[in-house]
């Protein structure tokens, strides 16, 4: 008997980890990517424990704990330096099963694409959804450069912008801005050590981690019209921050010129009413769009891809189990997106007065011991894959948490 097949629109982290995953249940699973190479767009990424359970499903979630970096304490100061709040690798490790990664996304790129076969990723060719397979015997079709294939599931992974979302709820109003642009740079580490951190200024923030190979990951944040740019992008965040304390000064003068990425944050803030429609699905920001405050993008696009992969088993009844796909994601996804944007507001506050209330609240929680502003991710970086794993502690099946 044939085996079923999936075709994946879109090589991003989420639409990779659904393709690995369904291939090794029994699919046989092309991915379509418009762009020339699965070279990603972006610097680094943190992998909170939920998604590392969630690549332990495909055999990778060791590989990647391998990768932290972040040892000892750590937490959230103002642009002068003083610390706001503090906290430390043991205790979020302790608190959720697993360290915080970060990792460079070609790295995790690499990593979870290294378990396809060869011929299963197609570059340089875009795929659109001509039909979702919504009648009863029919399949999707998805349209190439090289004519129309026929599947018998379309994963769109095609971001934030996604044509396949468009086309299965057009009445959606889409992406709204979140009010905010963020930059992101990789550069060598300084010469002097420093505690990875996270400062919050008016309407601003800066973030300094520590990558395995020895580099940094910075990124910034700052209200912002939408569509604003600056001739020069590292005199921009100069400007910004290059008066913010030890060591953001000399990570921006490390920055080379062209290495600053820029992008105003967009979110799916009104939901969608539902992840599938007929043989069709959706997931990561085609689906569900956060802003990064949570940092839980790429983290809740991998948990996609493995609850999907779970209830689209060959054998069983599609239909049910992309329903249920729908069912388990949407809502949890849904409250994710909302908290983090909550804590954008947070963030984007701009007066004097309203800062100083927010930087003692967040000092005053502090003081109650780290495991207090851990909570915030309670029930988010706590979450347990459907299948069983070979991660520490899980020891029995465990129920997708919504």
């Amino acid at each position: 008997m044939p085996k079923p097949r999936a075709v994946v629109i879109g090589s991003g982290i989420g639409g990779l980890t659904a393709a690995v995953a369904l291939h090794q249940s029994g699919w046989q699973v092309t991915v379509l990517e418009r762009a020339e190479s699965l070279e990603p767009v972006g610097a680094g990424i943190g992998l909170a424990p939920n998604a590392q359970r969630a690549l332990d499903v495909i055999g990778l979630g060791d590989e990647i704990r391998e990768l932290a970096a972040w040892q000892g304490d750590g937490g959230m100061r103002n642009p002068g330096g003083r610390w706001l709040s503090r906290t430390n690798s043991a205790a979020a490790a302790e608190r959720f099963g697993g360290p915080l990664v970060l990792v460079h996304r070609a790295t995790l790129i690499d990593r979870i694409a290294s378990r396809l076969p060869a011929a299963a990723v197609r570059t340089g060719s875009p795929g659109q959804l001509a039909d979702p397979g919504a009648t009863a015997g029919r399949p999707a079709r998805v349209a190439t450069p090289d004519g129309e294939i026929e599947a018998d599931l379309v994963i769109g992974a095609d971001g934030i912008n996604s044509g396949v979302r468009r086309t299965l709820f057009p009445d959606h109003p889409g992406p709204a801005y979140a009010g905010f642009t963020t930059w992101r740079v990789v550069v060598p580490a300084p010469d002097r050590p420093f505690e990875p951190h996270e400062t919050w200024g008016p309407g601003t923030l800066w973030g300094t981690q520590p990558l395995k190979d020895g580099r940094i990951y910075a990124y910034a944040a700052a209200v912002a019209p939408a569509g604003a740019r600056a001739d020069d992008e590292k005199a921009e965040l100069l400007r910004r921050f290059g008066g913010w304390h030890d060591p953001i000064p000399g990570i921006i003068a490390a920055v080379e010129p062209g290495q600053v990425l820029r992008n105003d944050v967009h979110h799916l803030i009104d939901p969608l009413p539902s992840f599938h429609r007929g043989r069709t699905v959706l997931l990561g920001d085609a689906a569900h769009a956060m802003a990064p405050n949570l940092g839980q993008g790429g983290n809740q696009a991998i948990e996609d891809g493995i609850v999907l992969a779970h209830h689209a088993a060959p054998g069983g009844d599609l239909g049910a189990g992309l329903a249920a796909y729908s069912a388990q994601r949407l809502p949890r996804t849904t409250d994710i997106v909302r908290k983090a944007a909550k804590v954008a507001r947070l963030m984007s506050l701009t007066s004097t007065p309203a800062v100083l209330v927010r930087e003692t609240l967040i000092s005053a929680v502090s003081r109650l011991g780290p495991g207090i502003v851990l909570r915030t991710f309670d029930g988010i970086a706590d979450w347990q894959p459907p299948q069983r794993t070979y991660a520490a502690g899980a020891q029995d099946v465990h129920d997708v948490r919504h």
